[in-house]
């Protein structure tokens, strides 16, 4: 499932992320990924140390916990904190499909990258190319949002982002463990949840809704992996 959440991020806290990383101290992207994925990779992040990075990162997380459909899409277990990185001057990431598994530091547990985030931090009308490609059964999708929104993917998708040939383009970027490992799966709970809130805002919590939720919940029992 392939998803865009608008608006995580308000235009205040966007423009204040801009304004701090475009005075940020900037390492090789490809100090994050492995032998295969440098190969093709071509942009600039924060370091995973940087405090800068941490404070940013902070924001978007206690965005996303007040964010319902994204907590609806994801079921979170746990997550890797916010990247951020940036490309301009043709640099690119070429096709690739993200690690199965990244090691957080400081924390005891793995995080299994069930679904990949990115976060658009600069208009797409600011800078050329960038845009994020995902493939998957149905072709490919071209992705390039507004300042502020997300897009969930998940991450065994083959997927790649264009040059940028003009301006520059930011993005903070994480990936997430969901507590139902499965897209198919994932996918049917959120659709059954937004139609359970739907059917919820034009008749109320009839008998009909309070099964449907509780159908909803005693799926998420037995699919869960916690």
């Amino acid at each position: 499932m392939i998803l865009h959440i608008p608006a995580v991020l308000s235009e205040q806290q966007v423009t204040l992320m801009r304004t701090q990383l475009e005075a940020a101290d900037w390492v090789d992207g490809r100090a994050s990924v492995g032998a295969q994925g440098a190969k093709v990779k071509r942009n600039r992040q924060l370091s995973e140390h940087s405090p800068l990075a941490r404070e940013l990162g902070d924001i978007i997380q206690a965005a996303l916990l007040n964010n319902p459909l994204y907590f609806a899409a994801a079921l979170p277990l746990r997550s890797v904190p916010p990247l951020f990185n940036g490309y301009a001057g043709g640099e690119h990431y070429g096709a690739h499909i993200d690690g199965s598994v990244r090691i957080v530091a400081g924390s005891p547990l793995p995080v299994r990258t069930d679904i990949s985030a990115t976060l658009f931090l600069n208009a797409p009308d600011s800078y050329d190319g960038g845009e994020l490609i995902v493939s998957d059964t149905y072709g490919s999708h071209e992705i390039k949002l507004p300042a502020g929104d997300l897009i969930l993917y998940p991450s065994t998708s083959l997927h790649r982002v264009e040059p940028v040939s003009r301006g520059e383009r930011l993005c903070s970027f994480f990936w997430i463990q969901s507590m139902i490992q499965d897209d198919g799966k994932r996918g049917m709970l959120f659709e059954l949840d937004q139609h359970i809130q739907k059917l919820r805002a034009r008749v109320g919590d009839c008998e009909e809704v309070i099964g449907l939720t509780g159908h909803y919940h005693n799926l998420i029992r037995m699919w869960a992996q916690i």
